[in-house]
């Protein structure tokens, strides 16, 4: 149930993408497999991608350094730093090639309670409408966010079937 859209009249409506999604588990397990790396490995990524961790640390201004092994082979560097954190409510934080990656994006993440289940939607502003643009068109990134969102739900589907969670 991933929705996608920018709403009109938004001042980033160009240049953003948003998606959204019902997870059946409360807010702070969602929340909880965002923030900590043995949660993020398990799910992150797209359908037929791995992550591999090179470091992680949850803080505000703290870094998550990773390679996505794409399904074809294909290793993509990633950073994100973490800019705002609100257990168990709000993740703001900068994804990019690297440290200094001009073309890094922000994606506001908010988990909202809804009864026994989490809404989270995800924000993407990126700097320019051309970037957003080609995140589409050459990366699939609305198709790879919202098999993200599907994986994070299964993942955590799963850890609710075991009992298990934190």
């Amino acid at each position: 149930m991933a929705t996608t859209s920018s709403g009109p009249g938004h001042a980033t409506a160009d240049r953003e993408i948003v998606m959204s999604r019902v997870i059946s588990a409360p807010r702070e397990l969602v929340f909880e497999a965002f923030t900590q790396v043995r949660h993020l490995s398990r799910w992150w990524g797209p359908e037929g991608f791995t992550t591999t961790t090179r470091s992680f640390e949850f803080r505000v201004g703290g870094i998550w350094d990773f390679v996505m092994h794409g399904p074809d082979g294909t290793d993509y560097q990633e950073w994100i730093t973490w800019r705002e954190i609100v257990p168990p409510e709000r993740i703001v934080l900068l994804h990019g090639e690297s440290r200094d990656d001009p073309n890094a994006f922000e994606s506001v993440l908010a988990f909202e309670q809804a009864g026994a289940e989490t809404r989270i939607v995800m924000r993407t502003v990126f700097s320019t409408k051309e970037l957003r643009d080609e995140a589409v068109e050459k990366y699939h990134a609305i198709e790879g966010g919202e098999q993200t969102l599907r994986n994070l739900a299964a993942y955590i589907a799963g850890l609710t079937s075991k009992g298990a969670g934190s």
